[in-house]
């Protein structure tokens, strides 16, 4: 069966440029100019995937992106901006987004990440004989219950529930979206080794988006900010030229 996406933007040439390629592609593309009608289509029928502009009238992508995710709706979302400060970059993974993509976009760039998500997905859904079922209600059980030590992760004073997808700093449970507990858990997991761009970006994104990317250097700004305490240490540091690590105090 293809998948499904989604898509909501306002400028019609735009719209009617990704539907077509999209299509061709070989998704089934439903598309709207607006919000509103986005919500109202992905109440109506689940999409595997949504792509939203975040800059339209009315209802614009992060309010899209809030709602779903306040629902529960953990449906991969890839927001299209033309904003390029981190600080917007920021507000829309603050809204639960997973990706994005700067305008003016390669539309095979579009075509990478969404297929990174869809794996991504797929992982997270392999092997469970009703996924979304089984997903919600582990997710539901785990969050009443206190993290099991003998499945936890720990270092550098982080401790991590994979199944629960649940994380501490100390005492202080961290919000984490999808992409900032993956890579989170990436790190925990090497802690000390110097991972490169090109490894973290095929292990959380299944692609390397080059060395003119700042997709990785956002999400790590992000992680940061949720990590790190005034006074402590940084604990994910910058290893100029090559990538990140994860250090012990």
């Amino acid at each position: 069966m293809p998948r499904t996406v989604l898509l909501a933007e306002d400028d019609r040439a735009i719209r009617h440029a990704l539907e077509r390629a999209l299509t061709l592609e070989g998704y089934r593309v439903t598309a709207v100019a607006d919000g509103a009608e986005a919500l109202v289509r992905a109440h109506s029928g689940r999409p595997d995937v949504l792509v939203l502009d975040v800059m339209m009238p009315g209802v614009d992508g992060l309010q899209v992106c809030r709602e779903l995710r306040a629902e529960g709706d953990a449906t991969p979302i890839l927001m299209l901006t033309a904003l390029v400060e981190t600080a917007d970059r920021i507000a829309g993974l603050d809204a639960g987004a997973d990706d994005y993509v700067v305008k003016p976009f390669d539309v095979e760039e579009v075509f990478a990440r969404l297929r990174a998500l869809l794996r991504r997905t797929d992982r997270e859904e392999a092997g469970t004989p009703n996924a979304l079922a089984a997903s919600t209600s582990a997710t539901s059980a785990d969050a009443q219950e206190e993290p099991d030590p003998a499945r936890c992760l720990e270092a550098a004073g982080l401790r991590m529930d994979p199944r629960a997808r649940r994380a501490w700093r100390g005492g202080r449970e961290l919000e984490l979206t999808r992409t900032e507990f993956e890579l989170l858990e990436l790190l925990v997991r090497n802690v000390g080794i110097v991972l490169d761009h090109s490894t973290i970006y095929d292990r959380i994104w299944g692609y390397d988006f080059g060395p003119g990317s700042k997709n990785l250097a956002v999400y790590v700004g992000y992680l940061r900010r949720k990590l790190d305490q005034p006074g402590a240490p940084q604990l994910i540091q910058t290893v100029r030229g090559v990538g990140y690590v994860l250090r012990e105090g």
